[in-house]
């Protein structure tokens, strides 16, 4: 897969160096000529050029791109690089980074953005999870908000403690995809007994998030 990464800082340069190391191409561009630094990643291809134009984009080949991840730290220009890969070179894939949640709304598919990762919003979600027994937490929102990965603490009085996953009543738009417990990953099988304590994550649509809440405590 090869991806295009606008913005080539620390968080830019960590994306790529992961990317490459799971065996994908990678191209990083940045206008500014300090950042461009193909000693740190050999492997990467560097272009100094303003990803906000499209004639620099085209030279750099954003055509030939699978994914654009726009991740530089102005929103405004995150914003213009991800309307312009999908809308003139047609980029399957956009990512965008929100830096402001003040503008998480804007980052949607009106801006040509597939995924929005607000690292406020992250960092938010991993200190509730972290703190939260019985309350449903929100990791992580899909497909513009249609859905979204979340987790429940199982407390220690749940009525479900002990008994197997299939006696979950859980809405229609909601599915359990995985239980954590202990340094376990535990595939959720209809036999699987659930315990006080475990974690377990759903993807569910935002209506019924306390359905799934109320079906576990």
């Amino acid at each position: 897969m090869r991806v295009a990464i606008a913005g080539a800082g620390s968080v830019g340069r960590s994306i790529a160096s992961e990317l490459l190391e799971n065996g994908h191409q990678v191209l990083l561009i940045d206008r500014d000529p300090g950042a461009i630094k193909p000693e740190r990643i050999e492997a990467a291809e560097w272009v100094q050029a303003d990803a906000c134009e499209v004639s620099s984009l085209e030279e750099a080949g954003l055509q030939t791109c699978d994914v654009v991840i726009s991740c530089t730290g102005d929103d405004k220009v995150n914003l213009v690089v991800s309307l312009l890969a999908k809308t003139e070179f047609a980029v399957d894939r956009v990512v965008g980074r929100v830096n402001d949640p003040r503008n998480e709304w804007l980052f949607n598919d009106s801006w040509g953005v597939d995924v929005a990762v607000s690292t406020p919003r992250i960092l938010a979600a991993l200190v509730e999870e972290a703190v939260t027994v019985g309350d449903l937490v929100r990791l992580f929102t899909l497909r513009q908000g249609q859905a979204n990965l979340v987790e429940v603490t199982l407390p220690p009085n749940t009525a479900m403690a002990g008994r197997p996953v299939r006696d979950l009543r859980l809405p229609r738009d909601a599915a359990l995809v995985t239980i954590l417990r202990g340094g376990r990953v535990i595939v959720p099988s209809p036999d699987e007994p659930v315990e006080a304590g475990d974690e377990l994550l759903f993807v569910a649509s935002p209506d019924v998030e306390d359905d799934v809440r109320r079906a576990l405590l």
